[in-house]
């Protein structure tokens, strides 16, 4: 037993540990003289001598009550487990569920053995009334666990009446299942809907309608909606589907629609679903992505194209219709009309005056000296995604330092493979600068790639006044263009953010796109101080800030640099 380690160290403690132990493990190996109250107390015992955490525990314990079920519990093994249940609510809560998890889960596996189906037969009444004294409260547990032992044991209607009545006659199926309905009425009022729907649904009571289902999905309940919805019929689950359509959530609508076969009553589902997901993974900068997913519905690549236009992404546009022939479709619309570019900050708007491309060492010099007479700058970073699952991230080809005028976009990829150490020397001037503060957003993420990418530079492994915008602003969401939204008024396009960032050269709506992430940043935080004075707080906005700038040196990344 691995997580129940031996004490090495010797003296009376030790000895009951291992006394305690061995009564258990020769308890186990044989249960036809021990009692369900003797297995359970020794269940507990060897859980609390367990030395590692709950959950290793527990996956031991489990492997251990399979093979002792195995070992002759007297009369069978249903019925020796359905009286330990009786008993392990005494223990308390702290071992109550986990134990009959336990007992449960280990059932399953002897279904299958043919020597012991009379035990499960007949224990399937005992069962029952387990279950009864459950829903009476004589018997506290969870009803997790009524659920699992309905579904262990198979409990049917005609169970439940043999335990209620003592017979399965049609007029005491009648009478069982309407005492069941009381139950399922009161769990239904006191909104524990998922042992409600179980109930429902195994002894088929009918005592929900329309308005149950609604409020189950306007809950958020949605399997068990779907579950009460299948056991009334295909006119509730076309109910919960055009519910599921009210309320735009096609995904949930097109699985149900392709369960139950009713595309003929929802035709245009799969269609919209597609759709909304094209639309989804576009948003999020996906564009290989959902093409591939729209490859194979004319209509489809139509809509991504409409979205590539209304997204101001008009080189996207032009690769899609040159690649599927869609030049027509495009000509239908009026660019002007789909995108509209005063919904979207720009670098006009924010007057910066120049984009500079560094990729050679003169370039490098200069931009290094206009950087350090900075006060301010933005910083970011951008690599070729890669969709494959379990795969490595591209590396990171270019790094964007921007004042709120003028932003620097390094070729890195470039500049590394030609001035590896003017390159090292460069940046750990502007990153090693206290004199300079680095304004990013979730810096440390691009902080990490830079050094996955360049682990053999120095520069980006040591850091002075590094701030992270998105630490200032904690209650914003819709990340970088949200912020913009929230402070400046206006949001980014983020329709470029996955395209390819490798490809020599970058096109000027790529380069653009690139230096506004970094000028943004130094506008956003010039915004944040100026808002401040007008609340009389100047001096505890620069301590709020200042709180959450951040260093991290190393002896030998950040001495002087002379060239």
């Amino acid at each position: 037993m691995g997580c129940f380690e031996e004490v090495t160290q010797e003296g009376p403690e030790t000895n009951q540990y291992n006394d305690e132990r061995s009564i258990c493990l020769h308890a186990f190996s044989d249960l036809s003289h021990v009692p369900p109250a003797t297995f359970i107390y020794l269940l507990k015992d060897y859980y609390v001598y367990g030395t590692n955490k709950a959950t290793s525990k527990f996956k031991i314990l489990l492997q251990l009550v399979r093979a002792a079920l195995h070992n002759a519990p007297q009369p069978g093994p249903f019925t020796y487990a359905v009286q330990c249940m009786y008993i392990v609510p005494l223990l308390g809560k702290t071992y109550s569920e986990g134990f009959s998890h336990m007992l449960t889960s280990s059932l399953k596996h002897l279904k299958s053995v043919e020597s012991v189906r009379k035990d499960f037969l007949e224990a399937k009444h005992l069962a029952a009334q387990l279950a009864l004294d459950i829903l009476d409260t004589v018997v506290p547990h969870e009803n997790r666990i009524l659920v699992k032992l309905l579904e262990t044991f198979e409990i049917e209607l005609r169970d439940m009446a043999r335990a209620l009545y003592g017979s399965e006659l049609d007029d005491d199926l009648v009478k069982a299942r309407e005492h069941i309905r009381h139950y399922v009425k009161c769990f239904m009022e006191s909104e524990s809907n998922a042992i409600a729907v179980t109930l429902i649904t195994r002894f088929s009571i009918q005592c929900c309608d329309e308005s149950f289902l609604i409020k189950l999905i306007e809950s958020n309940q949605l399997e068990i909606a779907e579950e009460c919805a299948t056991f009334m019929g295909k006119e509730m689950i076309c109910l919960v589907i055009q519910k599921y359509l009210d309320m735009k959530m096609l995904k949930n609508a097109n699985k149900l629609v392709k369960e139950h076969d009713l595309t003929e009553k929802f035709p245009d589902v799969s269609f919209l679903y597609k759709e909304s997901l094209v639309k989804k993974l576009a948003e999020k900068g996906c564009w290989d992505i959902a093409e591939v997913r729209a490859k194979k519905e004319t209509k489809l690549m139509e809509y991504l194209v409409y979205l590539a236009m209304e997204a101001g992404y008009m080189e996207k546009v032009d690769e899609l219709c040159q690649r599927y022939s869609l030049q027509g479709y495009a000509d239908s619309l009026v660019p002007e009309k789909v995108f509209c570019g005063s919904d979207y900050l720009d670098l006009k708007k924010l007057s910066a005056e120049e984009i500079v491309w560094v990729d050679e060492i003169n370039g490098l010099y200069n931009a290094t000296s206009y950087i350090e007479a900075c006060k301010i700058i933005g910083m970011d970073c951008e690599w070729r995604p890669n969709f494959e699952k379990n795969s490595k991230p591209n590396k990171v080809s270019i790094i964007q330092i921007a004042s709120d005028k003028i932003a620097f976009i390094f070729d890195l990829i470039k500049l590394y493979e030609d001035e590896p150490k003017v390159l090292d020397s460069c940046f750990r001037r502007i990153m090693c600068s206290s004199n300079i503060l680095k304004l990013g957003y979730d810096i440390q993420c691009d902080l990490h790639q830079l050094t996955q990418s360049y682990g053999e530079l120095e520069c980006f492994q040591s850091y002075e006044m590094l701030l992270d915008v998105q630490k200032l602003f904690k209650g914003v969401t819709g990340g970088l263009s949200g912020l913009s939204k929230e402070i400046l008024g206006l949001s980014l396009n983020k329709a470029r953010r996955n395209s390819n960032w490798e490809q020599r050269p970058l096109s000027q709506n790529q380069k653009e796109y690139a230096a506004l992430d970094a000028v943004v940043l130094v506008h956003i935080f010039h915004e944040h101080i100026r808002r401040q004075p007008q609340f009389g707080v100047s001096e505890g906005c620069k301590a709020e800030w200042k709180s959450h700038v951040v260093s991290r040196v190393q002896s030998s990344a950040c001495k002087p640099v002379r060239f």
